[in-house]
């Protein structure tokens, strides 16, 4: 599962061999460390077409350490292998509303999506936005990304009360 990211094309996709998922090894979701980074980066990789190294280093330098002040990276292990992660934080009066949670990323290798990872995550994501003392969380998605949109509503998530706009920046 990959949010915010278009698919790339198969030419861009990565020819890197990684091992299956472990089947019926115990999910442990846990806060990233520096040695899971090139684990969630060949995963974006795998999903998206695009290595993104530079971008995921800067993710882990602000988020990876930041739990004091609202913002999670979290990872999903089977076994000893990372099979997905989660990125959030905690928004305070964005457009308005009472602080809540933000939901920036999820991903989970596609040959572990059924163990069950992505909804550990989200709902660790969310205990720990409930321990920030918020109440609601949210998320932003393509709508052409129908397996995002699957999983965020499975999990109770329906249309929020914004509406997103957007419009180019000439040069």
């Amino acid at each position: 599962m990959r949010k915010n990211t278009p698919s790339g094309s198969a030419s861009r996709r990565s020819k890197t061999a990684v091992p299956p998922a472990p089947v019926g090894a115990a999910l442990h979701i846990r806060p990233v460390c520096w040695g899971d980074l090139n684990a969630v980066i060949e995963m974006d990789a795998m999903v998206t077409g695009i290595a993104k190294r530079d971008y995921w280093n800067s993710l882990y330098k602000r988020y990876a350490d930041a739990v004091a002040t609202g913002q999670h990276f979290l990872v999903a292990t089977s076994g000893s292998e990372v099979i997905g992660f989660v990125i959030g934080e905690v928004r305070d009066w964005e457009f308005g509303s009472p602080p809540c949670g933000w939901v920036f990323a999820i991903d989970v290798r596609p040959d572990a999506r059924l163990l069950g990872a992505a909804t550990q995550l989200l709902q660790s994501l969310c205990q720990s936005f409930k321990r920030a003392g918020v109440s609601k969380v949210r998320t932003l998605l393509s709508r052409e990304n129908t397996l995002i949109l699957s999983f965020f509503r499975s999990q109770g998530m329906m249309i929020g009360p914004f509406i997103p706009l957007e419009m180019d920046i000439e040069p």
